[in-house]
């Protein structure tokens, strides 16, 4: 059976054709910079890899770029999208009213269109992709995979905000975290290599356009960067990452701004953006770094920065630390971010071999002599989806 796997991300969108039979990985791309000038990067299976420069200003443009090139008679993999069997859909929150993986129906798309101000940059993306995709796939079962489901594991300890708890009760605020499928295949991957997840005291640095940190001990998550919505955290790149509330009102009274327009400011021209002025791609700040930029300098810095703080109070929440993985598009190829998230990290018996550290595939960067495993472990998020994917729609026959 063929499942099509579909990752919008509020910049990018990546995508698998995956035959779940024998795990084969038909085709496999990625539309990156969308809303900026827009790149499709497609791979079919015994093919070469084919780049397409187009214009693509919303996910949905992305998509049925997606959707021709698996079809084309040069390069397609499938004769008609009647091949494809399901669809399983990254999507960021479904709150408090879903916590698992789910057949898409109408009541599914309200809990997600209800929770698009939970993640703005995120929940209207993937409507649009399932959307689309119900539009040209009509009877195709199509799949919700949430980001927040991973995460439910943490205690009130972790996820309680200290505001009174009517408003919890009301309108459930609380942390909730997110790239879950992302933390939930890395650390499961861990395990694999090490025979199990039991016993081991595990963080997970998902570092990318969106950004977030894990504490997982015994294979659940005990806390997480992210909060109620993906803002919280560290910055990324348009997210302020976590700031003192009162910043907020101060200046939205200052700059006369509503409550959306504060939003905006927080969420997409924040983070890498607003603070080096250069750019919210990571690979932009380190080329304007090595030209003397000295806000991109400074950028690179901070983010170094909260990273280690937040492996630091981790590994005092879980009372220790077995393992450090980066993953994600800046943790699995940044080898410099690496490097500067590592350095002066000896105290907490974590330390990196320069050499082993200059990949790009899953690898034990750290010292032989290092207390702490350092990795690199690519994510697999398009797997985990099928996976659940295919539990859920084998259910239905």
């Amino acid at each position: 059976m063929n499942v099509l796997v579909v990752n919008c991300g509020s910049s990018s969108l990546k995508f698998q054709l995956i035959n779940y039979d024998n795990r084969d990985v038909l085709a496999k791309g990625l539309c990156e910079r969308i809303g900026i000038d827009g790149r499709l990067v497609y791979e079919p299976k015994n093919g070469e890899k084919e780049v397409t420069e187009a214009a693509m200003p919303t996910h949905v443009e992305a998509i049925q770029m997606v959707l021709d090139a698996l079809v084309n008679e040069k390069s397609g993999v499938i004769k008609s999208l009647e091949e494809v069997d399901a669809i399983g859909h990254r999507v960021l929150h479904g709150g408090m009213k879903i916590t698992n993986s789910v057949i898409i129906d109408d009541e599914v798309i309200k809990v997600i269109e209800e929770c698009a101000d939970l993640g703005p940059l995120h929940n209207p993306a993937n409507l649009m992709g399932i959307n689309a995709c119900m539009k040209l796939m009509p009877g195709v079962p199509n799949v919700a995979v949430f980001d927040t489901a991973f995460h439910q594991t943490m205690p009130p300890k972790a996820y309680m905000y200290g505001i009174p708890k009517e408003y919890y009760e009301k309108y459930a605020i609380r942390k909730y975290g997110f790239h879950g499928t992302s933390h939930r295949f890395v650390s499961g991957r861990y395990g694999q290599l090490h025979g199990s997840v039991e016993g081991t005291k595990i963080i997970t640095c998902h570092l990318g356009n969106g950004s977030s940190i894990s504490a997982i001990k015994d294979g659940k998550v005990v806390d997480t960067s992210m909060g109620f919505t993906p803002l919280d955290g560290f910055i990324m790149g348009t997210r302020s990452g976590g700031i003192d509330p009162s910043v907020v009102t101060y200046i939205m009274n200052k700059e006369g701004l509503t409550p959306d327009q504060m939003s905006d400011l927080m969420n997409k021209k924040s983070g890498f953006l607003g603070l080096s002025g250069v750019s919210s791609d990571c690979r932009d700040l380190w080329a304007a770094a090595k030209e003397g930029n000295e806000r991109a300098k400074l950028t690179l810095e901070i983010v170094s920065y909260q990273i280690k703080k937040f492996i630091g109070s981790y590994a005092a929440a879980m009372g220790g630390v077995d393992a450090v993985i980066f993953t994600g598009g800046i943790g699995e190829n940044d080898s410099s971010m690496r490097a500067l998230v590592c350095e002066d990290m000896e105290f907490l018996g974590m330390k990196l071999d320069a050499e082993r550290n200059n990949v790009r595939e899953e690898a034990k960067i750290s010292a032989d002599d290092s207390k702490v495993e350092i990795w690199v472990i690519p994510t697999n998020e398009e797997l985990l989806i099928a996976r659940d994917t295919m539990e859920i729609v084998s259910k239905l026959k």
